[in-house]
């Protein structure tokens, strides 16, 4: 392993206060740390590229040597605000989605709420996060992250029906949504890593109203907007409860056949959790 572990992130503005620290806290320096969309992320730690990254959860279950750094996540438990199904139809009449695939994680979400929820069996259409263009495609557009924040749901509604699936998730299973670990490939799996990604995150924490000033007008968001969304709606915790939402979101994609079955959620210094 590199004298520095390489790490990937997401630049979004829910992943901000996990790399505060990292950043601009005691924790800079400790990390080679790169920034990409959630599913290259998890392309860069299956080809080695970077040790630790933060992949969307579902690798959990296609990479076998992907260990949970405890203590952090990107989840929500009800509106996330940021994973977002915009539909010309009332959900139990969507046939198609045109799903930005930036997140694995959100497509699979789809398909489990649409399926378990309104025995709905859709078809998914990758397109990139431009709305206008994937409501000519398909019935329905999955949009998520920072392009999510962004969309005007008062607009939106007047014309449009919005989905939010973290809210969708919540009232189906009554626990969080996980989109999202620090997750460590095998080889690279040191205990002295979580300390570092566990202080980067508590150092986020104290400083949500400074991230939310700065990384408000890069990422076209109004900080209030930016504000209530860090303090209200995404959360980074990581305990039982998102164990629990974590594991049963694996099972269903299993059942659906989206990805393989995952035996156990192994934890980096710790014993394997059976599923």
């Amino acid at each position: 392993m590199p004298s520095k572990p390489r790490v990937c992130a997401v630049d979004y503005l829910n992943t901000s206060p996990l790399v505060w620290g990292l950043l601009h806290g005691p924790q800079q320096g400790l990390v080679d740390l790169t920034f990409r969309v959630p599913a290259e992320c998890a392309d860069l730690l299956r080809t080695g590229q970077v040790e630790v990254g933060l992949p969307p959860a579902i690798e959990l279950a296609t990479q076998n040597d992907l260990i949970i750094v405890p203590g952090c996540s990107i989840s929500s438990l009800g509106p996330v605000g940021s994973v977002l199904l915009v539909s010309r139809k009332p959900i139990d009449q969507v046939q198609t989605v045109a799903a930005d695939t930036s997140s694995r994680t959100s497509v699979a979400l789809t398909q489990i709420l649409l399926a378990r929820k309104y025995n709905r069996y859709v078809k998914m259409r990758p397109y990139p996060p431009r709305l206008p263009e994937m409501l000519e495609i398909a019935d329905a557009a999955l949009i998520i992250g920072d392009p999510a924040l962004r969309a005007d749901r008062e607009a939106l509604s007047t014309s449009l029906l919005v989905y939010d699936l973290g809210e969708e998730w919540a009232s189906l299973t009554r626990l969080p949504m996980v989109y999202a670990v620090w997750a460590v490939r095998r080889p690279a799996a040191d205990p002295d890593l979580a300390a570092i990604f566990q202080a980067s995150a508590q150092y986020g924490a104290e400083h949500l109203d400074e991230i939310a000033e700065q990384e408000a007008p890069r990422r076209h968001i109004s900080p209030e907007r930016a504000r209530e969304y860090l303090t209200s709606q995404v959360r980074h915790g990581w305990g039982e409860p998102e164990r629990r939402g974590l594991t049963l979101f694996l099972q269903y994609a299993a059942e659906m056949g989206l990805v393989p079955r995952k035996a156990s959620l192994e934890m980096l210094d710790a014993p394997a959790m059976a599923i």
